[in-house]
């Protein structure tokens, strides 16, 4: 690294002299338009760690991460060949200089199945100049936990910014559930894995919507599945995929109807296999979790409802990207509209047009705050007329815009 006199090279100086020598973890320093400025990594890998983290699509999510102007936690973001990074920035306002930590893997990466990996996802591309010589200095990428990942990408926040945040407080979605880490037995804690995977779904049984910090305690103490996939996102899709059927039955035996908990874990199994990227499936692990514990909660929440009206909540709640007449929900249950909208009413003390938009308006702030999808995009995916009439809606319920919420769930 050529050492200078700018502001971003002595704040690269600064956390280079933070991370014990024994540690092999890099930071970068780039411009707000992306342009490499310095680094804290050897020469002679440096370009091509520089165009794998270009190249794998890890700069742009930088840069749009950085152009928003709510974006003040670190993010980590995610590749499909299993490798992170994490962007900091010098303080909560300025968006100058932007700050990497990594590449690192969380297992030890087998050359020939990322070979074969990168290869087939740019073969249509032609652009194979950078991937030969990333593949030589790859076996010189860090092979780090998430726990000390994070700890790590906290630490260098809190001293560019002046911060004092905990892990707790990295934003939904960054950490997951079933991240890639050796496979070493010994070196995992049954037990401890075993009892906080029973305290998760034991959340899940009881639709405890408080469940953010063991959430966050598992996601750091378990590794997830220690096996070996054909490809290097395989293992996190396994961890995920086992997870969510452990947390659909956990929701069944918590009141959740079959039906509904069947299509949802499906659903997500679903997303999860056409998920190419690692971030992705972080944030569909939070993201599954939180939506089968509200649902529970629900249930729990109202256990005196017919079965007929609980037939027309389950459908509501499975249909909410698409316009539900209430003639649909008629016929569902084999009712006039007029006999339906008065046992729905008596039933939920809501109209049923009230109990459609407050679920959809639930289902929102769930994509507001796991969720890079603009306002306009969620507005059409809950199937609202107009994106004008979502935020219309979304205020009335919450208090506060769409815009408004997810600045609020990041500060």
């Amino acid at each position: 690294m050529r050492h200078g006199i700018t502001r971003g090279e002595q704040n690269l100086l600064l956390l280079e002299s933070m991370i014990p020598s024994n540690e092999r973890l890099y930071v970068w320093c780039y411009d707000a338009a992306g342009n490499y400025l310095s680094a804290s990594c050897p020469d002679d890998i440096r370009e091509p760690l520089d165009e794998a983290f270009r190249n794998l699509n890890a700069m742009p999510k930088a840069l749009q991460y950085a152009a928003q102007a709510d974006s003040d936690k670190p993010l980590i973001i995610g590749s499909s060949i299993g490798l992170r990074w994490a962007v900091v920035f010098e303080s909560e306002r300025s968006r100058e200089l932007l700050f990497v930590v990594g590449p690192v893997t969380y297992a030890q990466p087998n050359l020939k199945q990322i070979r074969d990996s990168l290869y087939g996802q740019n073969a249509a591309l032609e652009r194979f100049g950078w991937i030969d010589g990333f593949l030589e200095v790859l076996g010189r990428v860090p092979v780090m936990s998430i726990a000390v990942f994070s700890r790590y990408v906290v630490m260098i926040h809190n001293t560019l910014t002046g911060q004092q945040l905990g892990l707790e407080d990295l934003s939904s979605g960054q950490v997951a559930s079933g991240e890639i880490a050796e496979n070493v037995a010994g070196s995992r804690d049954r037990i401890g894995v075993y009892r906080a995977e029973k305290a998760m779904l034991q959340m899940v049984r009881d639709g405890n919507i408080h469940y953010q910090s063991a959430f966050q305690y598992s996601s750091q103490l378990s590794p997830g599945v220690p096996v070996t996939g054909r490809e290097p996102l395989r293992q996190e899709k396994i961890s995920i995929i086992v997870f969510t059927t452990l947390v659909s039955r956990a929701a069944m035996e918590g009141g959740l109807s079959p039906e509904v908990a069947y299509s949802l874990g499906d659903s997500y199994i679903q997303a999860v296999e056409n998920s190419r990227d690692a971030g992705e499936l972080s944030a569909l692990a939070q993201a599954m979790y939180h939506d089968f514990i509200y649902r529970v909660h629900h249930v729990r929440a109202n256990p005196n409802y017919s079965h007929a009206i609980q037939k027309c909540c389950d459908y509501i709640e499975l249909s909410l990207d698409r316009r539900i007449r209430t003639a649909d929900l008629a016929s569902l249950v084999g009712y006039t509209e007029y006999y339906l909208t008065e046992k729905f009413k008596k039933e939920t003390g809501k109209t049923v047009s009230s109990y459609i938009r407050e679920a959809k308006v639930a289902r929102a702030r769930l994509l507001l705050e796991s969720t890079q999808l603009s306002v306009a995009e969620i507005s059409d995916r809950l199937a609202f007329n107009t994106p004008n009439y979502f935020i219309q809606c979304f205020k009335s319920i919450v208090g506060v815009t769409p815009s408004q919420f997810r600045k609020e769930c990041k500060g």
